[in-house]
């Protein structure tokens, strides 16, 4: 379901007036609704394209802006894995953001990914740190609804809510790999947004507008719309950016598809994985959505 669009707009496009690009000095200029008072919420409260690889090069921006290798779960993961202990398997792994950081730690880590230029930058980046991490760096390029595991593990990670781009019908199917790879006492951890149903009903379209951080001389703002479909427990989220250099002004859109999570529907599916909920850890994003962790033990 997760599957991203990465499409060039024309020099001048026809852009409904609500994705009007947003100026620097005055971002609520437009008259898109903020986020919490503030047009650039927290890094680690945005949706973000977890397994849609940018479309190019330069798209890397938005996407690491969203999800990037600064993000806060980094720290939290790896916490988790010096208690549980490693090998580690990456799920979704995108270009690396906990794979690489994992393996420059001391940890053995399968990278698995449907996206071979998201793993093909992940080794590059691994390369480019030294031998003493690329050696550590297993790559598996999968797509997670028809995944095949060789390996054991002593920790599984679904970092990045990418458990939301797992179509539902999947979903027990890859909780039972998993679950069947792990080493006795083995944890998958997982995190995803938890939405609450009636408000999505009662909003079912959100907007907000944020900078890109970039560090090559370009501009770039972006203004996203999360578009919920409560048939068919699914959501949209579409990012319409204006990059402006030197010489050009570029408007380019991506989209990233992922499903609504039903937490009691997830709890049954782990439970029948032979999966057991240690612990549960919430966030609260805002008054109808809050962000969950938590930490399953295998073989409970």
């Amino acid at each position: 379901m997760h599957t991203p669009s990465g499409t060039s707009l024309p020099v001048r496009p026809v852009v409904p007036a609500a994705f009007a690009p947003v100026p620097p000095s005055a971002p609520e200029a437009c008259g898109l609704p903020l986020y919490g008072g503030t047009a650039v919420p927290p890094a680690d409260h945005l949706p973000g394209l977890e397994s849609a690889a940018p479309a190019d090069e330069d798209s890397g921006w938005l996407h690491d802006a969203l999800l990037g290798p600064h993000s806060a779960d980094i720290v939290r993961y790896l916490g988790l894995a010096r208690s549980c202990g490693g090998p580690v398997l990456d799920l979704g792994c995108g270009a690396g953001r906990l794979a690489v950081p994992f393996a420059r730690q001391g940890f053995h880590v399968e990278a698995v990914d449907r996206d071979a230029a998201s793993l093909e930058r992940l080794r590059a980046w691994g390369g480019r740190i030294g031998p003493q991490v690329s050696r550590r760096l297993v790559t598996t390029r999968a797509d997670l609804a028809r995944l095949r595991l060789r390996g054991t593990y002593r920790l599984a990670l679904l970092a990045g809510t990418m458990i939301a781009a797992v179509p539902p019908r999947a979903r027990p199917g890859l909780l039972r790999e998993i679950a069947g790879h792990l080493e006795p006492g083995g944890v998958l951890a997982l995190d995803y947004t938890a939405h609450g149903l009636r408000g999505l009903s009662e909003e079912p379209e959100r907007t907000w507008a944020f900078q890109v951080p970039r560090f090559d001389g370009v501009e770039e703002w972006t203004v996203a719309r999360q578009v919920f479909d409560l048939d068919g427990m699914s959501e949209r989220i579409t990012y319409h950016s204006v990059r402006t250099g030197k010489v050009r002004t570029e408007r380019v859109a991506r989209t990233t598809d992922k499903w609504i999570i039903d937490p009691e529907c997830l709890a049954a599916e782990l439970h029948a994985a032979g999966l057991r909920v240690e612990r549960r850890r919430a966030h609260r994003l805002d008054g109808r959505t809050e962000s969950v962790l938590l930490v399953c033990r295998a073989g409970g």
